[in-house]
């Protein structure tokens, strides 16, 4: 799998405030963040989406095996293998999750984190700084305790890990909506007052990112290729359309906050995570 997305070709080189569509198509200002907006939003281009990046998951399963290499790629798979021992999952379950499988459009700021660009357009984020950052965000996280974080999710496909996340850490949840004011109108009978809040989605979740930056709260969100990461004081990178992608991250998330605060709970395994089934 690692070595067919190598042959993938390379991300054109982006100016600021520009981004390559695989049509050639140079998008700027308003017309950029109308199309990062509409992959996250609009239901017709996220099924297509998903589509594809579920055809390309099979793909890669009917070719795992089938590969022969010889002993110098054996070798430098060995090494890869070692540098990778550190990570907070294996490689290929990363892989299997989909999580590196960005979008069509690729803002400025999340341009550093893609690999590869695949002939149908899509995005390929590196996998190494996936965990990087991945890590990264968990020890951001566990600096805040659990009372004054939110996490907001309005995407569905995330909400059956959001909710294991949230009663695990004991993080309060918003899924299926935010409520309006909640974070910056004191008058309120429900306000409530955080230190930071969890973003899966800056497009699906702009009012609970707008809520928090008004009144100068922390922010930790998870940025796919068409992620603004406006305001952010953390990001995580990966896929937040998928809910494999987004049980990976929850799962990763729960299990370093744990480990970090002290708080002993039966975590389901990964499996569970990334089921779509339960």
């Amino acid at each position: 799998m690692t070595d067919k997305i190598k042959e993938e070709k390379p991300v054109e080189e982006l100016k600021p405030q520009e981004v390559k569509e695989i049509s050639g198509e140079t998008l700027k200002g308003k017309e950029l963040e109308e199309a990062a907006e509409k992959e996250s939003t609009d239901p017709k281009t996220e099924k297509t989406l998903e589509e594809k990046k579920k055809e390309i998951l099979k793909k890669a399963e009917k070719l795992k095996g089938k590969i022969k290499e010889t002993k110098t790629e054996e070798l430098k798979e060995q090494i890869k293998v070692k540098k990778r021992t550190d990570m907070l999952i294996p490689l290929e379950e990363y892989v299997k999750s989909g999580i590196y499988l960005g979008t069509k459009v690729v803002t400025p700021q999340m341009k550093p984190f893609v690999y590869r660009r695949r002939a149908d357009g899509l995005a390929i984020f590196n996998t190494d700084l996936i965990d990087e950052k991945m890590k990264e965000g968990i020890k951001y996280l566990s600096q805040f305790d659990a009372k004054n974080i939110i996490l907001a999710c309005k995407r569905e496909s995330g909400w059956k890990a959001a909710k294991m996340f949230s009663e695990l850490t004991g993080i309060r949840i918003f899924t299926k909506k935010y409520p309006a004011g909640i974070l910056t109108n004191t008058q309120l009978p429900d306000f409530f007052e955080n230190e930071l809040t969890i973003v899966t989605d800056s497009w699906l979740d702009k009012n609970a990112l707008n809520d928090t930056l008004t009144v100068n709260k922390k922010v930790l969100m998870i940025c796919d290729t068409n992620n603004f990461p406006k305001g952010t004081s953390q990001i995580i990178i990966g896929n937040n359309k998928s809910g494999k992608s987004l049980g990976v991250i929850f799962y990763l998330l729960a299990r370093g906050y744990c480990d970090a605060k002290g708080i002993k709970k039966d975590i389901p395994d990964l499996d569970w995570w990334t089921s779509e089934n339960n």
